[in-house]
């Protein structure tokens, strides 16, 4: 963490502060419309659990700029790995003249990724090339077009990614056409399912890829193992490992979409670990570099090498920096113990938000693994989805000096990213925090 940054929530002006305000009347003028802001704080430093904004005011990090900060911002050996690299040179292309550090990522990589079987991997700059790539690749691999999503899936925001992601407002509307050859089946969603068993959310699935797509025309099903932006879903048991298991039995390359849930975050270096699911190939991003954009696919050799010399690429994939940040990153993951810490967290939260829960039926669900957790909200005595709420609380935890974040397909659940570097103290004050924000919105 940054040194000299005190791991406290202070809060010396109104939410937002004078000079924020008069930045973001800047950003008003000379941003595009379309770029929205969660918070009306700007940041000039961030590190351990804290982000500090340009007024002085110091809040409690429940976000981690959406998952990307696993590590914590201002990580000592990412600062120190990107400083070096600066000093040496910042790009050469790896296409024209390569460098060590993409080999070594992409060492790293495949022995990380699950599954011991021979593994290559790419790099690219952010998750959604991460995912179209993974498509080009089984494409080519299996000489077919169809991709398969599913309900409530976050892939990105190109055009091929959008006609993969669930929802419409507002990654995709008005945003069409879309790219062609994209289906979506039924996701196992436990507390929408009423008890419906992983393996029966499974077979449900698979009739409808088998009815409406045919295994034939298949290259792909893609699949977040918890899913993100749709609601932090995890699929009822079984029902990954029966997804998986079809994709082999029918030569399909079974895709997971780990954007979201790698590098430690669930309490598992990837969440196919929890149930030993070994994709064909794994999609990587957001916390892979400690805040550098950087994402990857990994997999099998044979499916990976399926693409001919020079169709897989780009002018910034990989770049030095975000290189060595990942690698500093990894370091830091399994120096520091990371994959455990989440594991704490998760103890640590889950049972005061189950406690919250208890004392106020707004709170449909707990649900997520290690420092991936989340709360959906209804209306009293329904399991119907309430937005607003979601809204109310968040903006109240903000005033605070609380960075909370929502996110699923009816817009009703909080979700909680701490960076692994958050001390317990501060995850506690900010769960306190989140409580006073229900009460008050219960007045």
């Amino acid at each position: 963490m940054t040194a000299h940054l005190q791991q406290r929530r202070e809060l010396v002006t109104a939410v937002p502060g004078p000079r924020s305000i008069e930045l973001m009347a800047r950003k008003d003028a000379a941003v595009a419309q379309g770029i929205g802001t969660t918070m009306p704080v700007f940041a000039v430093e961030a590190g351990g659990g804290v982000v500090k904004d340009v007024d002085g005011n110091t809040f409690i990090d429940l976000g981690s700029g959406i998952a990307v900060t696993t590590v914590g911002n201002s990580a000592p050996r990412v600062v120190e790995a990107v400083q070096r690299q600066v000093e040496s040179f910042t790009h050469t292309c790896f296409m024209v003249t390569p460098y060590e550090g993409y080999v070594a990522v992409a060492e790293a990589l495949n022995r990380l990724t699950p599954g011991d079987h021979e593994k290559r991997s790419a790099l690219f700059n952010s998750g959604a090339e991460a995912v179209e790539n993974a498509i080009k690749i089984a494409r080519a691999h299996t000489k077919r077009q169809a991709v398969v999503v599913f309900d409530h899936a976050y892939h990105g925001r190109t055009n091929l990614t959008m006609a993969m992601t669930a929802k419409s407002m507002p990654y995709k509307s008005g945003f069409g056409p879309f790219a062609p050859e994209v289906y979506r089946a039924p996701m196992s969603y436990p507390y929408r399912d009423h008890a419906v068993s992983g393996a029966e959310a499974a077979r449900d699935a698979i009739t409808i890829i088998e009815k409406q797509v045919g295994a034939a025309n298949l290259a792909a099903v893609v699949i977040e193992p918890i899913q993100g932006e749709g609601g932090f879903i995890v699929p009822a048991d079984g029902f990954l490992p029966a997804i998986s298991q079809w994709c082999t039995d029918n030569g399909v390359v079974f895709v997971a979409d780990e954007v979201q849930t790698g590098f430690a975050r669930t309490g598992a270096m990837f969440a196919c670990d929890h149930e030993g699911v070994v994709p064909d190939l794994i999609v990587t991003a957001k916390g892979i570099a400690g805040g550098l954009p950087l994402s990857a696919v990994t997999g099998r050799a044979d499916v990976m090498d399926a693409s001919h010399v020079s169709g897989l690429g780009g002018t910034y994939g990989g770049n030095p920096l975000a290189c060595a940040a990942a690698l500093a990153t990894i370091e830091t993951i399994e120096q520091d113990g990371l994959v455990a810490r989440a594991g704490e967290i998760e103890r640590l939260m889950v049972p005061a938000l189950q406690k919250l829960q208890a004392d106020d039926d707004r709170i449909g669900d707990v649900r997520g693994r290690g420092a991936m957790i989340a709360v959906e909200l209804v209306r009293p005595g329904t399991d119907e989805p309430d937005a607003d709420l979601a809204k109310a609380v968040a903006t109240s935890a903000h005033r605070a000096g609380v960075i909370v974040l929502t996110c699923g397909t009816f817009g009703n659940v909080l979700r909680f990213l701490p960076p692994l570097s958050i001390s317990d103290e501060l995850l506690t004050e900010g769960l306190q925090i989140l409580t006073h924000a229900f009460e008050e919105t219960n007045a």
